[in-house]
């Protein structure tokens, strides 16, 4: 149990990869707060699951575009659990689309969601924490390569995850506190299904010819939420099956 004692909080935490991590770092110990949108039913289910084997989990419905909802969030955890030492900011906005009518509002809330709910976040969560902290973004393999027209805009908003990552880990390393960017590659979601139209484009791309399982990607999200990663800080890690290699 490497993180008992510890909490956690997961944006975007009620499917897909999110509740994938959301169940790996409460089986490591740590009581995990996780905000969703609209997924109630399954959120619910999670908090269920997760109590019913001993675990400690909440969720809160909070909206990642709204930044006031964000901060919230955070301060309901540490109002519950009376810390908060890891922030997974892992809820995003998937609009892929042609450039020439790519809408505005597709536009804003992509960046609202995928880069300004971040910023929110680790400013709220790192007024909490202390030596030891975690950060962990989840960002995407479309940061170092988009493979198809209409991805401009999504590819944009991860890659912006790069510079943010790198620059908060200067800003919190003093405190102790490590800041990370995960980058998945294509992985058995709702959003993007093994079984997919677009899978057998992916999979021609990619050194491991299938999709990872949202359980891969927590694992390494728990490998840095944990106490041997205290010296990775800054680092872009990629588990993407060598998509972009």
């Amino acid at each position: 149990m490497p993180l008992s004692g510890r909490v956690a909080i997961v944006t975007g935490g009620s499917r897909g990869i999110g509740a994938a991590i959301v169940r790996r770092l409460a089986r490591d110990g740590a009581a995990v707060a996780f905000t969703y949108a609209s997924s109630e039913k399954a959120a619910t289910e999670l908090v269920d699951e997760i109590s019913s084997t001993g675990g400690k989990a909440m969720a809160i419905k909070s909206d990642a575009a709204d930044a006031a909802a964000v901060r919230a969030a955070v301060d309901q955890t540490f109002g519950v659990f009376g810390r908060v030492d890891i922030l997974v900011n892992n809820a995003g906005v998937l609009h892929w689309s042609p450039f020439e009518t790519f809408t505005l509002e597709d536009f804003d809330r992509t960046l609202a969601v995928n880069v300004r709910s971040v910023f929110v976040a680790s400013q709220a969560a790192a007024a909490h924490m202390g030596e030891g902290g975690r950060i962990i973004n989840i960002g995407s393999c479309n940061a170092d390569r988009v493979p198809s027209a209409g991805g401009g805009v999504y590819a944009m908003s991860k890659s912006a995850l790069v510079g943010l990552s790198a620059g908060l880990a200067r800003d919190l390393g003093p405190k102790g506190i490590t800041v990370n960017n995960v980058l998945p590659g294509p992985t058995d979601t709702d959003m993007n299904p093994e079984k997919g139209d677009h899978a057998p484009g992916l999979h021609d791309i990619m050194a491991i010819k299938r999709h990872a399982r949202p359980e891969e990607i927590a694992g390494m999200v728990a490998y840095l939420a944990g106490p041997e990663a205290g010296m990775v800080t800054g680092a872009n890690l990629r588990i993407d099956g060598g998509f972009a290699a």
